[in-house]
């Protein structure tokens, strides 16, 4: 838990020319769970897409340091090799690729049909495995299909943009559980090797997912950090005016 695996440090990025980060630090330890609350537009998503190396996300100051190495410039897939993966708020329907085969190409090594169905049915998807990726997907199925493919990508960073979103209660569970698998909650603290950073708006995750730290950003900033449920509660309680008074 002493190792940092995510260092964000002085980060400003511009999209279109207009900059929507100013000046991000954030360090996100081995093992550790954060999670990112902020009103809609604050530039939360950005942050995520940034970290992951979206080329239309351009770094103008600062540094995203992954695991002791800066990575700033390296693309997406070079990321992802490293170990970062990243599950997106509105996951794409990518037709003509059924979702066993994603899944195996996720794994990156070699599997058994057996194998792929196991992991498939542990969430609840081994009806899935012969269907285009997404396409005609429920928002649960969805969100359990991206984490599916992150259960076999197996990464040491994990980006989860909103995964509650658009998924009932009954899926909210589910989502929440394999979300544990994939960051080892089943393990003692000081034996968890993968670290996550989960953007959350309504907070139902927090329900599911034991979270350390929580961060707040308002208008691409970060305004204040500390227990993810007491600041929940706050926002719940008085708003995100509170969390601006807490910047000043």
């Amino acid at each position: 838990m002493d190792d940092v695996m995510l260092s964000v440090q002085d980060l400003h990025v511009e999209v279109g020319g207009v900059e929507i980060l100013h000046g991000i630090d954030l360090d996100i330890r081995s093992g550790e769970t954060a999670t990112l609350f902020g009103p809609n537009g604050s530039g939360k998503t950005t942050l995520l897409m940034t970290i992951m190396g979206f080329p239309k996300y351009v770094v103008t100051r600062g540094s995203v340091v992954f695991k002791g190495q800066d990575v700033t410039t390296l693309s997406v897939d070079e990321r992802a090799r490293m170990g970062m993966g990243m599950s997106f708020q509105r996951p794409p329907v990518v037709r003509g690729v059924k979702t066993y085969d994603m899944v195996a190409a996720c794994l990156r090594r070699e599997s058994s049909a057996e194998e792929i169905r196991d992991m498939a049915a542990a969430a609840g998807l081994e009806d899935f495995l012969d269907r285009d990726v997404n396409y005609g997907f429920s928002g649960g199925e969805m969100k359990r299909s991206e984490l599916l493919q992150l259960i076999a990508q197996s990464p040491d960073f994990v980006l989860l943009d909103e995964p509650e979103s658009g998924v009932d209660l009954v899926n909210v569970a589910v989502v929440g559980e394999l979300i544990n698998k994939l960051l080892q909650k089943d393990v003692r603290i000081r034996e968890r090797s993968r670290s996550g950073l989960i953007i959350t708006h309504t907070g139902q995750v927090l329900d599911h997912v034991n979270a350390r730290i929580g961060f707040v950003m308002i208008d691409g900033k970060l305004t204040c950090k500390g227990d993810p449920h007491e600041i929940l509660a706050t926002i719940k309680e008085s708003g995100y005016e509170e969390c601006c008074r807490c910047a000043m």
